[in-house]
């Protein structure tokens, strides 16, 4: 009954607002009261709490929040959708909600401790990475589920990514809960996961982390050859057109045994730990 009633609910807000959903913009909403509890009691909120949410909509796991914690920052940029938003906030007289009307990607987000978020599917990886320059405990956050498997990837398997590789340094991700197609208005044609996010800090990496994104980057656009053959038909990437070049630099940190192995492994069988090491040893040539 929670589920058709929060269902009615999402139906008659949008009908008495005169608001037709965009699927093209990620506009899917929850209509899962079981789901929606459920992401909110995986953040284990308290009254010292000062949560971000990003996609708020109209208010589905705001309100709820909000009930919850210290202060809620919600951030929805439909100017539409943001009304009805406001409307809802103030009708249920909560006070410790502050309400922004911008491009979550050109907003800098007032100070927050967890996230929890329905996110717009189409901001995924960007709003990740900038999510992850802040300092906070964790997120509960939902991403579409082939994103979400890229993100906690294995290696030696087709969900290892890129993705995979820069977020392996910056974040604990754990898995937590899978949601149907059924539990959105209007439903969406693919299947969504929640994941737990927790930034993590790895002096190594952040000491070499510009080289690591490039040479990651390079790698991953050819991802089922050897390293070596990855880097030369990536060059470009490298900062260096000159294939030839290229090789010699190749050949020349090939005296180290350990790199020469290294080089002749496939893209994907190689761990984050690999690319670390391989990008501190092309350091120097980096451009």
């Amino acid at each position: 009954m929670n589920n058709i009633s929060l269902f009615n609910e999402t139906k008659n807000i949008l009908k008495e607002n005169n608001i037709s959903l965009k699927k093209v913009l990620g506009q899917n909403y929850l209509i899962d009261d079981f789901k929606r509890n459920k992401i909110i009691n995986f953040a284990d909120l308290n009254k010292n709490d000062e949560v971000l949410e990003i996609g708020s909509g109209i208010g589905t796991l705001s309100l709820k929040i909000a009930e919850k914690v210290k202060k809620l920052i919600a951030i929805e940029q439909d100017k539409k959708i943001f009304k009805i938003l406001s409307k809802r906030i103030k009708d249920s007289r909560l006070n410790n909600v502050e309400l922004i009307n911008k491009d979550a990607l050109k907003v800098d987000f007032p100070r927050f401790n967890k996230v929890v978020s329905n996110l717009p599917y189409q901001i995924s990886s960007p709003i990740t990475f900038k999510l992850l320059k802040y300092d906070f405990d964790f997120g509960i956050l939902m991403y579409q589920k082939e994103f979400a498997l890229r993100m906690i990837g294995k290696v030696n398997t087709k969900e290892y990514s890129r993705l995979t590789s820069m977020l392996y340094f910056k974040a604990n991700i754990e898995f937590l809960d899978n949601l149907s197609p059924n539990s959105f208005f209007p439903s969406p044609k693919i299947y969504s996961s929640v994941i737990k996010l927790s930034p993590k800090f790895d002096k190594e990496f952040k000491k070499y982390e510009k080289e690591y994104s490039q040479v990651s980057k390079a790698l991953f656009q050819h991802k089922n050859k050897k390293i070596i053959n990855a880097l030369i038909d990536s060059r470009v990437i490298l900062g260096n057109t000159d294939k030839k070049e290229v090789q010699r630099f190749l050949d020349k940190i090939s005296d180290n045994i350990e790199v020469k192995e290294l080089l002749n492994q496939k893209v994907f069988k190689t761990s984050p730990a690999k690319i670390l090491f391989l990008s501190k040893q092309l350091k120097l040539f980096l451009k």
